[in-house]
């Protein structure tokens, strides 16, 4: 069963459910993958859908310490509810010493020396993490293990 029918079936039963804030972070990722799909004129498969939901749990997180500037628990809860909906539907996280391990490999692997070679390793990285980990923490470990 693709990711796309997951989300489908999923939506049908918050429906049923009542389950609000289920219903509409389902409908806002099927909205971003049909308006990719229409703007590029291209069927997404698992992995294009993933990376809308990991763009929307990227965006949500850095919503948060707004929310909390502005004195809102209320929103920051909500937010928070959502970002656990989504993670629901990713691939299973890397921990931080999986990450480091994984990053210490490309590192070898492509023989960077010094931070200059960052992009070098990003690149070569984020397609093995894609979806698995957020990119400003592989950026911070990937820089740390640089700066050694």
């Amino acid at each position: 069963m693709s990711l796309k029918e997951v989300l489908l079936r999923d939506l049908k039963s918050a429906m049923k459910e009542k389950d609000v804030i289920r219903k509409n972070v389902i409908i806002m990722v099927r909205a971003g993958v049909l308006q990719i799909e229409k703007d590029k004129r291209i069927e997404l498969d698992d992995e294009g859908v993933i990376e809308v939901i990991a763009k929307g749990v990227k965006q949500r997180k850095e919503s948060i310490p707004d929310f909390e500037k502005g004195n809102r628990p209320d929103l920051v809860e909500s937010i928070k509810k959502e970002i656990d909906i989504l993670m629901g539907y990713l691939p299973q996280q890397l921990t931080e010493d999986e990450l480091n391990q994984i990053v210490s490999d490309t590192v070898f692997e492509i023989g960077a020396q010094s931070i200059q070679d960052l992009g070098k390793v990003m690149s070569a990285l984020m397609p093995k993490v894609k979806g698995r980990a957020d990119g400003k923490l592989v950026n911070s470990i990937v820089r740390q293990h640089l700066q050694k």
